[in-house]
């Protein structure tokens, strides 16, 4: 299947996107004054260790502290039995850490203290002394082939493994020796200068997106990488001519006038995929909510009536949505525990069907995921691995009126409210007046349906209510003012 990748460059933000036979499929946005930290090495400080957590949290220069596992404490794994954590760390301790995980809500950024260094073919493991291939290389002549070719690579008394990518399968010996030469520098370089540098410092930031996309992104099937930046265009040249040379002829110039994005429709998808509900061709549709411990997926029929009886209608529904919810997963960036209603299938070879259908779809995605079966009340259940945050968390931010509720309060309840409000106010203080700020919704309401409530409430307390209309207030706010 032909893959194109589109990078659209402005002096603020770099957006890339991948494109399948002219579809949009993933979407990624690396803005300069919030760049990922992910694969970023820092000289971090033990600032508190927490026996009962098994975890400790570093500080690595950001806002806030990160958070480190035992399970991600290399140290740990280099003894004959696990130790506890406060057998490894103390307090005030300076530590070499890698991010492996952006910080995300109100999480901080999660460390490892295994460093792994990406390069165009391979993976370096300094502390690593075994090689590993790539999970995509399924054959295990082909496996065990790369390891016996990778070990004669090798230069005597170098210290370290690692990790054969699935690009390396048709790389050439040279290719290879590069990729270990830069990936040893490397690592000789940035451990160096954390012995000179104090805590809290960066030792190594991972590659700008455009460098990222020809490390990572490419594969036998990209047929072209459109750039609209000249400057960005000649970066990109210049580091494929070092490291990854045999995609060279594949990056191109973008000059035409319309914006590159524009031409390709991916506006539209980017607007499309911050909505809740994603149309099906077939007339049926998707809801999509995100938040915070889960992403729930709900499949509908809508529209569609096709087929030859109802099950044969629900069947094709969910077919069709198997494959636009994982497409929607990567474009969106969904992570962590995702359920998914599929409508209801009676038929147990259609629910296989389904689910057959919805893991093939989701072979195409990089991250790591696991999938689960129809549980009793029939949903699918499934994990995928969370490093950066959404794209609706990247560009947009909860709604300062309803707080990311989704929901505003009717006038008619805030009225009670306000009603409520001016009786407690009236125990509490002797005032002459009392006066009503509000929205123009709520004082409307007060002057017409709620006016006899307005003057009872008036006739109770024995004091006047006098209405002012704020137009800069939002439905739900009000004031009351004491006269």
């Amino acid at each position: 299947m032909s893959t194109e990748i589109l990078i659209n460059v402005t002096p603020q933000e770099t957006r890339v996107t991948v494109l399948q036979q002219g579809v949009v499929q993933e979407l990624h946005i690396e803005r300069a004054s919030a760049r990922g930290l992910v694969g970023n090495i820092y000289l971090g400080r033990v600032c508190r260790v927490l026996p009962g957590m098994q975890s400790a949290f570093v500080e690595i220069g950001l806002e806030r502290a990160a958070f480190l596992h035992i399970a991600d404490i290399w140290e740990n794994r280099q003894y004959g039995e696990a130790r506890p954590i406060e057998k490894i760390l103390y307090e005030g301790q300076s530590l070499l850490v890698q991010v492996i995980k952006d910080p995300i809500g109100s999480k901080g950024a999660r460390l490892s203290t295994q460093i792994s260094l990406a390069g165009r073919l391979l993976v370096y493991l300094p502390q690593d002394s075994h090689i590993g291939i790539s999970q995509r290389i399924e054959d295990e002549t082909e496996r065990q082939a790369l390891r016996e070719r990778m070990q004669h690579l090798l230069p005597e008394g170098l210290t370290g493994g690692f990790i054969i990518r699935t690009m390396a399968e048709t790389a050439t010996d040279h290719e290879l020796r590069a990729d270990i030469e830069y990936l040893t520098k490397l690592w000789n370089d940035l451990t160096q200068k954390a012995r000179s540098s104090p805590p809290l410092t960066l030792i190594y930031q991972d590659l700008l997106l455009p460098q990222r996309v020809l490390r990572d992104f490419v594969s036998e099937e990209t047929t072209r990488i459109l750039v609209d930046s000249r400057e960005t265009h000649q970066k990109m040249i210049e580091f494929a001519t070092l490291y990854t040379h045999d995609v060279l002829e594949l990056i191109q110039h973008y000059s035409g006038e319309r914006p590159l994005f524009d031409l390709y429709g991916v506006e539209d998808e980017i607007e499309k995929a911050l909505a809740r509900r994603v149309e099906l061709k077939s007339g049926g549709y998707l809801i999509m909510d995100q938040t915070e411990a889960m992403t729930t997926v709900d499949v509908n029929t809508g529209a569609f009536v096709g087929g030859r009886n109802f099950d044969d209608t629900i069947f094709k529904t969910n077919l069709e949505a198997a494959q636009v919810i994982a497409r929607q997963l990567r474009l969106r960036n969904l992570g962590g525990i995702i359920i998914i209603d599929f409508i209801d299938m009676e038929n147990a070879e259609h629910r296989q069907s389904v689910l057959d259908e919805f893991k093939k779809a989701l072979e195409r995605d990089r991250t790591r995921l696991t999938v689960n079966g129809f549980t009793a009340l029939g949903l699918v259940e499934m994990t995928r691995k969370r490093t950066r945050e959404s794209l609706a968390h990247v560009l947009c931010e909860p709604c300062p009126v309803c707080r990311g509720r989704g929901e505003l309060k009717t006038a008619q309840t805030v009225c009670y409210e306000i009603l409520r409000e001016i009786l407690r106010e009236a125990r509490q203080f002797n005032a002459k007046e009392f006066r009503i700020l509000a929205s123009q919704a709520v004082i409307d309401l007060f002057l017409d349906e709620e006016s006899q409530s307005l003057a009872q409430l008036s006739d109770f307390i024995e004091k006047p209510v006098s209405l002012q209309v704020e137009t800069m207030y939002n439905q739900e706010q009000y004031d009351i003012v004491l006269m």
